[in-house]
Formats: C-alpha cells, sequence, structure tokens
C-alpha cells in the first residue's frame, strides 16, 4: 500500500470513518478512531514483537511502526507533542550505541546500508542465538552496563532517534546533529517502507 493511501486511509478513520468507494465501486466500510490510538495500539504491538529474542515476521513490524509513526506524525504537534512521548526516562543502550555510530559517519550510502542492514535483523540488529556473542559498546568499548546489549530493534531506533531529535529542538540547539539525525530518521522510513511493502 503507498504511503499517500495509508494517509488517506488514516485522514478517514481519524474523520470519524464511514463508507467509501473502493476498487470495482465495491463499498468499504471503515470505522471511526483516534489517531492516539491507533498510534498507541500499534505501539504496543511493536514493544511485543521487539521484545522476544527473534523477530518471527520483519515485514509485519516494518509495517507497524510505519502506521505508529504516520499516526503520530498527523497528530499536529510534531516531535515535541507530549502524545508522542513514550515517557522513556533513559534511552535504549542498543539503540544509543548504534545511533551514535551513525552521527560520527558522513550521511550517504554507507550509513544509509548500516542501517538497512540493521533494520532488516544483521550486524547490531541481529536476532539473539542460542550461543551468547560478544556485542560491543560505543566505539568498540564494552557495554556501559557489563550486559551483552540486546539487539537494535526498528521501532525503539525510530524512538530513539526520534527522542534526541525532541531534546535537540526542545533546547533550541539545532545544526549539523540535527540535520543528520533527521536525514537518519527519514533514511530509516524508506528503508522500512521497502520492507514493509515490496
Amino acid at each position: 500500500m503507498a504511503n499517500e493511501s495509508r494517509n488517506e486511509l488514516l485522514r478517514r478513520v481519524a474523520a470519524g470513518g464511514g463508507v467509501f468507494k473502493g476498487e470495482n465501486d465495491l463499498k468499504v466500510h471503515l470505522p471511526g478512531a483516534n489517531l492516539n490510538d491507533i498510534a498507541n495500539q500499534a505501539d504496543d504491538l511493536i514493544e511485543t514483537m521487539e521484545a522476544r529474542p527473534t523477530i518471527p515476521d520483519r515485514k509485519l513490524l516494518a509495517r507497524l511502526v510505519l502506521i505508529r509513526e504516520e499516526a503520530r506524525s498527523m497528530m499536529g504537534g510534531g516531535i515535541l507533542d507530549e502524545r508522542n512521548d513514550r515517557g522513556l526516562s533513559t534511552l535504549p543502550e542498543s539503540e544509543v550505541n548504534f545511533l551514535s555510530k551513525l552521527v560520527a559517519l558522513k550521511p550517504g550510502k554507507n550509513v544509509q546500508e548500516m542501517i538497512r542492514n540493521v533494520l532488516q535483523g544483521n550486524d547490531e540488529g541481529a536476532d539473539k542465538n542460542e550461543q551468547p556473542q560478544k556485542l560491543r559498546g560505543v566505539a568498540g568499548r564494552g557495554s556501559v552496563s557489563g550486559r551483552n546489549p540486546r539487539p537494535v530493534r526498528p521501532g525503539m531506533f525510530l524512538e530513539t532517534v526520534t527522542k534526541v531529535l525532541g531534546g535537540i529542538y526542545a533546547e533550541s540547539k539545532s545544526g549539523v546533529t540535527a540535520q543528520h539525525l533527521e536525514w537518519v530518521h527519514e533514511k530509516t522510513l524508506q528503508i522500512l517502507q521497502e520492507m514493509a511493502f515490496n
């Protein structure tokens, strides 16, 4: 389903639903729903999927993350909207380590490929297998907590990028880092779109 089609569907649902003509003049009944409820329900499903040691369906996960992000972006308040605040007091170590690695590099094809690999379950995003792996923390140092960090998960990664961006914007300290994070956010959504619908 194209991005425009999903946005139109969300707009109609948020406007109270109704009966609409679909393909081949079929009537489509859409229920009304609150965008915040849609985002929260998608987030609950994402959280449940990402908490598992392995992600059984990355395509479904990518679709859920896209729905959550699109519903949130349509609510109007943007990154700083308190409805988008998941209440994380600390950011997840794996996602922060990966984001630090990305921000240290110049935006481009290599960084985009790093993001793609992780979202597809490779490198830092690889599911846990039976044998313990030696994962490294920021800049090759060990994990701050002393534990092996969990794999980077798509939903939590986007949540982390958004949280860091929100912090930068709240302090009015935009600049190169904010632009870089916006680029990472945009590329992550593009890759999730490809994963979800190709």
